[in-house]
């Protein structure tokens, strides 16, 4: 008869509550699924969920919220949502892929009711997957360009660069009728440029001409950019060698790709806190204007970033999570997580601002005018005040290294949520041949993505970064 301490999910997982243990009862004689593995200890399962949650969101989507919803006050919905919704939800999935000791896939057969949930999660893995994919293929590229001699963006003498491209040095005097800085249309502005300025526009025209060389619409196939294709088989290969073998492998890797991100962003931070009109920036991101908490936008976003931020239901923290002891400290454990995640939310603000203060003085503009939103934030502003700093080319690297090892953190949890969810579901088919399914899913998503190297799709990538 079952005893009363005991219960089982549909997959034969033995739960034994009393002694805190997992153990498989169904044919365990003749199964061939290996013994689950653990995390070698706490502190690489803290970080690859700290990895996994502070995503390239917290730099490029975050600080724009901030500047679209009354600067310091975004911060009063943002934390108090965190708290309300994104620290339940966050513990309830991190309960179940402890509890289960399964990944998302089949962790809700603990209740069959909602055993359609892991199925849409792992889809919504592969949907963040491919997306991911796409955007480290492009930080690859600009820390490729970082290299070179004569950086890309600072310069019009390139052989794809268009009439529209402006690189002035000006010394006392005013420089007008020039091409508004996020455009690369043949229209243009007024731009007044104090002295000793340096305004360029080559930022647009390196990201629509050269790392995407788009069409003139996504009606117009064109052809395979194949710089693109090896940025993708790049940016796949790297995330699925981390992982090739669980979480044995990936603990290893987050100490360097979860710490070294922190590290690179305070250094930014100091850099460009001495530069001229970075404070400018900083006051305005903790200058708080509360008659926008009245309106219901800025809590629907508040709310948007919270839950884009932290990644639930994509399936990464069960899956991580159920890597962990059973016994292991689950409130604590979402304490640091969460806790971390917001910081470094108000951390990248803190840098982003400062970063715009810059630019915004440069050119003379508002920092609502140079603000960008998404990618757009990284690809064509970034840039800008990267190339105005002493030894560009060493800062180029540092943030677009750091870039990439973010979009790397946030991939291994939700390929991993694919490749354990099958193998949870299939044991006796993969059981002992993980690695091989591991390479069988890089070279599925490496040739699925191909298609987002054609010109028709990045031409919609290129109207998608350029709209906020």
């Amino acid at each position: 008869m079952e005893s009363a301490s005991n219960c089982y999910n549909q997959e034969g997982v033995e739960l034994n509550l009393l002694n805190g243990e997992r153990k498989d009862t169904k044919e365990a004689d003749d199964k061939s699924e290996l013994k689950r593995d653990v995390w070698a200890n706490k502190i690489e399962y803290l970080l690859s969920l700290i990895g996994y949650t502070v995503g390239l969101g917290s730099v490029w989507r975050f600080p724009y919220l901030c500047v679209k919803n009354g600067g310091g006050a975004f911060l009063v919905p943002f934390f108090l949502l965190t708290l309300l919704c994104g620290f339940p939800l966050y513990m309830i999935e991190m309960v179940v892929g402890q509890f289960s000791g399964r990944s998302a896939m089949v962790a809700w057969g603990l209740c069959p009711l909602l055993e359609g949930m892991g199925y849409a999660m792992v889809l919504l893995a592969a949907i963040v997957t491919w997306y991911y994919g796409l955007i480290v293929a492009w930080i690859l590229l600009y820390l490729g360009y970082s290299f070179y001699p004569t950086q890309p963006w600072s310069t019009c003498d390139n052989d794809w660069n268009t009439a529209q491209c402006v690189v002035l040095r000006t010394e006392q005097h005013v420089v007008t009728n020039t091409s508004r800085l996020h455009e690369a249309s043949n229209s243009s502005g007024i731009l007044g440029v104090s002295d000793s300025s340096w305004i360029t526009n080559t930022t647009p025209v390196i990201y629509r001409y050269k790392i995407l060389n788009a069409s003139s619409g996504i009606e117009e196939w064109g052809s395979i950019q194949w710089h693109l294709v090896l940025a993708l088989f790049f940016s796949y290969a790297s995330t699925f060698l981390c992982i090739i073998k669980g979480v044995k492998s990936v603990g290893k890797v987050v100490y360097v790709t979860v710490v070294g991100p922190f590290l690179l962003l305070i250094t930014i931070l100091v850099r460009s806190l001495c530069l001229s009109g970075s404070l400018d920036g900083v006051i305005m991101y903790l200058s708080p204007d509360f008659s926008r908490l009245w309106h219901f936008q800025v809590w629907l976003e508040a709310a948007l970033q919270v839950f884009y931020s932290l990644g639930p239901i994509w399936g990464g923290v069960i899956t991580m999570a159920s890597y962990q002891k059973f016994r292991g400290n689950i409130m604590r454990s979402v304490m640091l997580i969460v806790g971390v995640d917001t910081f470094s939310n108000f951390l990248c603000g803190m840098v982003v601002f400062s970063i715009l203060g810059v630019l915004a003085h440069e050119a003379g503009l508002s920092i609502e005018e140079v603000a960008e939103s998404g990618p757009g934030l990284v690809f064509l502003v970034y840039p800008e005040v990267l190339a105005r700093m002493p030894l560009p080319h060493l800062w180029a690297v540092i943030f677009f290294f750091m870039l990439f090892t973010v979009g790397l953190d946030s991939q291994f949890a939700t390929v991993e949520a694919i490749i354990s969810g099958f193998a949870d579901m299939y044991p006796k088919v993969i059981g002992k041949r993980k690695q091989h399914a591991i390479v069988v899913v890089f070279i599925l998503f490496f040739v699925t993505s191909i298609v987002f190297a054609t010109q028709a799709t990045c031409a919609q990538a290129y109207v998608s970064t350029d709209t906020k």
